[in-house]
Formats: structure tokens, sequence, C-alpha cells
């Protein structure tokens, strides 16, 4: 780092993504990206807004948002619109922890919750797991702080219920409880609904899973109009226009084929059942995923080792070092060739280890 960074940033801890070697071809199931391509109407829409690139976009993303609400049933200004919902979340950690309210989360969750409070300067509370990866809602009861879940849970897979969150929810009503619902279409409960009920509530999504748009990137957040009002304010003081106009215009364009989204979040699902199947008869250890991707773990072969073994025979996927899950992969799910691909190699693999 240069002489001339930030004091308070120089113990900042970047997230780190998902790698993307270029040194080969590979079989990509490391970011849980989605196998299948936009809808060729968001294709079309994205191309036909590059004719108007010398104007801003639209800072209010007016119509994207309409689209939003009404899929999601509820009212315009109970959404924002935001780069990613990466955004959205960063968004939620400057608008609603201070000095005065730090941030809590489980300590086996998405990496970037702990980059945004270091980034903002916040104080944050890591809440274990239990030995099963699952959450035990009672240590989120009363915490005078804001609750950042992600549910599903990644790299973990699990999700609460409806029910749980609402628990949450009403032992929290002085603090905002962010719910970040990135994997919710393959298989979660979302908890959109209660922002009527509840007015700490703030749900977040993305378009990067089942609508084939990480490249895009496109998040948005539903919450009380007066969260979104909170929200909006830091927007408009950071980037009024954070969403270009070929992104907003494939927005729209995947929205209109609502069903061309369901469909492949129904085959995504399916490809995960025969995955989880297959990995089962091969010995291995899976939680019970609702996301599109498995977190796996075999008793012969450390998780390392299998990363690394994948890795040389053209397959990405995720490892983690963190000790609690370090035996553990998590392995986007991919088309169906793919998946078999992914097997055959791995049973490969565990041969030639015995």
């Amino acid at each position: 780092m240069s002489r001339f960074f930030s004091e308070k940033l120089k113990r900042l801890t970047p997230y780190t993504p998902g790698e993307q070697p270029k040194d080969m071809k590979y079989i990509k199931l490391n970011t849980n990206e989605s196998p299948f391509k936009p809808s060729e109407n968001a294709i079309n829409c994205a191309k036909k807004a590059t004719e108007s690139l010398n104007l801003y976009p639209d800072p209010e993303c007016r119509q994207l948002t309409e689209k939003i609400a009404s899929l999601l049933g509820v009212d315009y200004d109970e959404v924002l619109v935001t780069n990613g919902s990466d955004e959205i979340l960063n968004f939620a950690f400057i608008a609603f922890c201070d000095a005065a309210c730090g941030a809590a989360f489980p300590d086996i969750t998405y990496g970037f919750y702990p980059v945004f409070a270091d980034l903002n300067g916040v104080e944050y509370t890591k809440i274990p797991l239990n030995d099963d990866f699952t959450v035990d809602i009672s240590k989120y009861f009363n915490l005078n702080k804001t609750i950042f879940i992600a549910n599903p849970n990644a790299p973990t897979g699990i999700a609460l219920t409806q029910n749980e969150i609402e628990e949450i929810l009403k032992n929290n009503p002085c603090n905002v409880v962010v719910i970040d619902e990135a994997y919710v279409d393959f298989g979660g409960q979302s908890c959109v609904p209660l922002i009527k009920k509840y007015d700490n509530l703030l749900v977040t999504q993305t378009f990067s899973k089942s609508r084939s748009m990480a490249g895009a990137r496109l998040g948005f957040g539903v919450g009380s109009k007066e969260i979104i009002k909170d929200l909006n304010t830091v927007k408009y003081s950071t980037n009024p226009y954070n969403i270009n106009k070929m992104t907003m215009a494939a927005g729209i364009g995947i929205l209109e084929d609502n069903d061309y989204v369901l469909n492949n979040c129904k085959e995504i699902i399916k490809n995960r059942e025969f995955t989880v199947k297959e990995l089962e008869k091969l010995g291995f250890v899976l939680t019970n995923s609702k996301t599109n991707f498995v977190f796996a773990k075999h008793l012969k072969i450390s998780g390392k080792q299998l990363y690394l073994k994948l890795k040389e025979n053209g397959i990405l996927v995720r490892h983690f070092d963190k000790p609690k899950i370090s035996e553990y992969n998590r392995i986007t799910i991919g088309t169906l060739d793919e998946m078999k691909i992914l097997i055959s190699t791995t049973k490969k693999i565990l041969e030639e280890n015995e």
C-alpha cells in the first residue's frame, strides 16, 4: 500500500471473489453463476439501450422498479434498485449501523458482511452456527444490533423458514433485520410479504443467480417506505446513477420473461437433486441445500485436496480455509452434462486416492 493510504483502512481485509483463472478452459462451478444465458428478450433490450448511451440513465430506475414491485406485490416506494445486492447491503451498513448500533451476523456466512462492517467502521458480533451449520434463532433475540442473515445461507445452503425469521423480527423491534435472499428462488421461502407487517425488515435480492445476470450487476432491496427512503438518502449521497442503461434494460427484459426464469430454477433444482444423490453414492456428506450449490465433504479426502485435484482436471469449485468448513467444498450447480462430468471426475479422483 502507498504511504497515502488512510490509517483507518490499513487493516482492512478485502473480500476475495471466486478465482477466474485463464490458463485453460474450465467447467466453472465456483461462483454460483447460472449455467443459462439471460433470455433473448433481456439481451435484445440491453442492445437497444446502447443507442442512447450518450445520455444518463434514469436515476429512479422507474420502469424497472415498477416491474419489481408488481412482481413482488409491493408498492413502488418499497423497492430500491442497486448495483448488485452488494451495494444495498453496503447501504444498510452505512444507514443502520454506527457507534451506538453495531452489527451481528453468523460466523459462517457471506464473506462480504465483515468487510462492509470494517469498511464503515462498524463494530460487529459473529454468532456461531450450530454444529450442523444451522442458525439458532434464539441467539439473535434482543441484540440491540442491526442483524444480517443470508437466507438461505452461504456457503452452507441451509434455509430458515419464514416463521423463524419472523421470530427474529419480533424479538428485535427497535433494530433493522436484513435478510439477504440472494438464493431464495432455489427452494427458500421469501420474507418479502413480511415487510407489510414489520417496519424493521429489509429484504435484499439479486439478479445474479436465478435471473442469469451476474455480469450485469443488478440487485434490489424491499422494505418499508421509511427504510427505503433512508437507503435512497445514502444512494443519492454516493452515486445517483448507480444502474447503467444496459443493465436496467436487461433487468426489465428478464422480468418480462419470468416463466423463463422459473423454468431455469426448476432445471437447476433438478440438477441439484441429481448431484446430491450421486455424491452421496460416492460417500459424501452434504448439507440440506436450498440454493444453486451444494456444500459437501468426504471422509477419505480433504476438502483442499479434492479442490486442487478437480482444478487439475479442469473443474473449479470453491474451497474455504476457515477451520469449521475446511473439509467442505461449495459446488455450483451447472448443466446436467457439467454435473455428470463433475461426478465422473470425482469418482476417478477418489479411486486414485485409495
